[in-house]
């Protein structure tokens, strides 16, 4: 029996027809949105025609790209509040960890201090919060109330402590009316049944339907979305491979896929789908193309799409292995190219998990003890910038290099290209003649 990993911090359709639309939907979108070809005459390419759009996501003051924040933020580094401020983003926070304290640690007496610090954080830098709604107090898990165990912060609530749960989001909710959307729970945590080998998706349903139930209640215009799944993928023949959602990347753990379909077909509601996962595979025996490995979020964001008319948040994302050696510049390549294919594919959202890391030491932090960004904050920024909701995607030839080295995203007032090898590249995209350095990203104003 082999658990599914969670993430870093810890009605079925037929397979054919899901393969085809999937297929499809790859090709109208990741083909007509560029143009590569070696010794192709790049003016027989119209530039400039548009090929869809950023999807516009679930309704509301949506930014579409953002990140969460976690136990070391904004709170204890206020000196980066200018630094996020100079563009408005998602901004989602846990309501127990996380960098929360534990709201409710007796039934019925509330203690919204950590919380309102963080809630005023976001407001005073200008974000859109999303709220996750996770974890529970101890009491509602078998401990004692009053007091806070964090080494079972990611055990689920009881079955008979699900309506206290529902509650406690209510309360949430109306304290903070600013907040428009809400992922339910926070990566099955607690829901999984090592007796049958998969994941409780009926505990997490039962539990995301009394939740939903009681937000709506408090605003029908509340954005409520799940199940807030990993979908971890392996690289090599594994039991628990999907036959359905595949690629050169690997394929789908089946069980996160059966979860999904099981809340699509039970729940009372939904206005988006939230899941999460890594470009990496669960084996670790293949070290494969970084760049290639992110194909794996536009696979599984087309198989959510075609399984549910919804928009498609990733809320959390991965793809730097543990002591990978890399370069800044390489991670970041990496990480600009995950975020074209989740554009390409039609995710409505996607927000960068916030790191911890020492001063200096963190290549991937979103920003430096004394306030300074750093690119992966940058990244996230200019797509709020040049690719929010509903900007038109715009088709542009490329020549002298091919899809597999070099990354393309283009709107009518902004290109973003990446180069994806370790050596120096000259192109010509969209009739700029470019020289790009190792894994360099680049920005151009159109």
């Amino acid at each position: 029996m082999v658990s599914p990993r969670r993430g870093r911090h810890g009605r079925r359709t037929p397979a054919w027809t899901i393969a085809l639309v999937a297929a499809l939907l790859g090709v109208a979108v990741s083909s007509a949105v560029l143009y590569f070809g070696r010794g192709q005459d790049p003016a027989a390419i119209l530039d400039d025609e548009p090929v869809g759009s950023i999807s516009a996501g679930p309704p509301g003051d949506w930014a579409a790209w953002g990140f969460t924040h976690t136990q070391k933020s904004l709170d204890a580094e206020p000196a980066a509040a200018p630094a996020v401020r100079a563009q408005k983003m998602l901004q989602a926070q846990h309501i127990m960890g996380f960098g929360a304290d534990n709201p409710q640690p007796t039934p019925g007496r509330y203690d919204w201090s950590s919380l309102d610090r963080r809630m005023k954080a976001i407001r005073d830098t200008g974000g859109v919060p999303v709220v996750t709604l996770c974890c529970a107090p101890d009491w509602m898990k078998g401990g004692p109330a009053g007091a806070t165990d964090w080494n079972h912060l990611e055990d689920s609530p009881l079955p008979e402590f699900y309506d206290a749960f529902a509650e406690q989001a209510a309360a949430v909710a109306r304290r903070y009316r600013d907040v428009q959307h809400f992922f339910v729970w926070n990566e099955f945590k607690g829901f999984f049944n090592r007796e049958r080998n998969r994941w409780d998706y009926e505990g997490y349903t039962r539990l995301y339907n009394k939740v939903y139930t009681a937000l709506k209640k408090v605003d029908s215009d509340l954005q409520v979305g799940g199940p807030y799944i990993p979908l971890n993928s392996y690289a090599d023949a594994h039991s628990e491979t999907s036959d359905e959602v595949k690629g050169p990347w690997g394929a789908a753990d089946r069980r996160g896929l059966e979860a999904v379909e099981y809340w699509i077909e039970n729940k009372e509601g939904a206005d988006f789908i939230v899941v999460d996962g890594s470009s990496l595979p669960e084996d670790r025996t293949a070290h494969g193309d970084e760049f290639a490995a992110n194909a794996k979020f536009g696979a599984l964001t087309r198989w959510l799409r075609a399984k549910e008319d919804l928009p498609v948040v990733w809320a959390e994302w991965y793809v730097e292995p543990e002591n990978s050696g890399w370069t800044p510049g390489r991670l970041h390549a990496v990480q600009a190219a995950a975020m074209i294919e989740f554009a390409r594919s039609g995710a409505a959202g996607a927000l960068y998990w916030s790191p911890q890391g020492s001063p200096g030491a963190c290549m991937g932090c979103l920003w430096t003890s004394d306030g300074k960004a750093l690119p992966s904050l940058e990244i996230q920024q200019n797509f709020a910038r040049w690719f929010a909701p509903g900007t038109e995607l715009m088709q542009v030839p490329v020549a002298g290099a091919t899809e597999k080295d070099l990354k393309v995203l283009a709107s009518g007032r902004q290109l973003l290209v990446v180069n994806a090898t370790g050596r120096s590249l000259a192109a010509t995209v969209g009739g700029e003649e470019l020289s790009l350095q190792p894994y360099e990203v680049r920005w151009i104003d159109r």
